[in-house]
């Protein structure tokens, strides 16, 4: 759903990251594609060691590579302020269980969290409204006027304390399979709302896999748990690349 660019630091970290969203927009942070750098780097980047501080548009962020060849982050602490999401409208200075209107749509409530990045979440009553929601709802909040530049849209079901089934409408992505950044803000926001506590791991289950979350006591830091794999490997020609993004755009009929 998007294009990770892995560059020299300037900060004296291993590498700085930036994420490019399918729509051509640049997101602050991937938490999934943080970790799929991290591998990369171990596997073809020249680093051996375990530990990496990796610069990113939320931050410095500091990763390891476990014994099990999972990669934990740590995420730093969530963001609540209207202002570090950003929101603007007329919700509280912490949107907890918030009102939202959508056009069409039964009024439903939002938390919002940033880390890094703005993530809108809505807690529902089982899996597969979440799936449905996301494909009909998502693209309305992500566009909502609450939020100047765009969010993240989170449908949570929580199935127990300790486990979360999620589907997430991506901002500049739309539908995706995972999200590492939206898994946390989403166990964030289920501790805000009382559905689970901070301290043990907490399971997320996404339509392409599962992370662990763990959040630390007084919000002080998120950490997450989670594999990356290689899918393929391939080549591409940044020139014509280049030549195509310069002709003129045309109709599925061939029409311009």
């Amino acid at each position: 759903d998007g294009v990770l660019a892995v560059l020299p630091s300037s900060t004296g970290d291993e590498a700085r990251m930036r994420v490019l969203n399918s729509d051509g927009s640049e997101a602050e942070m991937c938490g999934n594609g943080l970790r799929c750098v991290v591998k990369e780097l171990r596997n073809r980047g020249g680093i051996t060691k375990d530990e990496m501080a990796i610069d990113t548009g939320a931050g410095r962020l500091v990763c390891n590579v476990l014994e099990d060849g999972h990669i934990s982050v740590s995420m730093g602490a969530p963001r609540l302020l209207r202002s570090e999401i950003p929101m603007v409208g007329p919700l509280a200075e912490r949107c907890i269980d918030q009102p939202l209107d959508v056009p069409g749509q039964p009024t439903r409530t939002i938390t919002c969290v940033s880390m890094g990045n703005p993530h809108a979440i809505t807690f529902v009553k089982s899996r597969e409204e979440a799936r449905h929601l996301a494909e009909t709802v998502g693209p309305a909040v992500e566009r909502h006027a609450y939020f100047p530049q765009r969010t993240n849209a989170e449908f949570a079901f929580v199935k127990s304390p300790l486990e979360i089934d999620l589907v997430v409408w991506e901002r500049g992505a739309g539908l995706t399979l995972a999200c590492g950044t939206g898994a946390c803000a989403t166990v964030v926001a289920a501790i805000l709302t009382g559905r689970c506590e901070e301290g043990p791991a907490i399971k997320v289950n996404l339509p392409g896999g599962s992370l662990q979350i763990r959040v630390m006591p007084e919000l002080s830091n998120v950490k997450m748990y989670g594999p990356a794999v290689q899918v393929f490997d391939g080549e591409l020609d940044l020139a014509h690349l280049a030549r195509l993004s310069t002709r003129p755009r045309t109709s599925p009929t061939g029409a311009p």
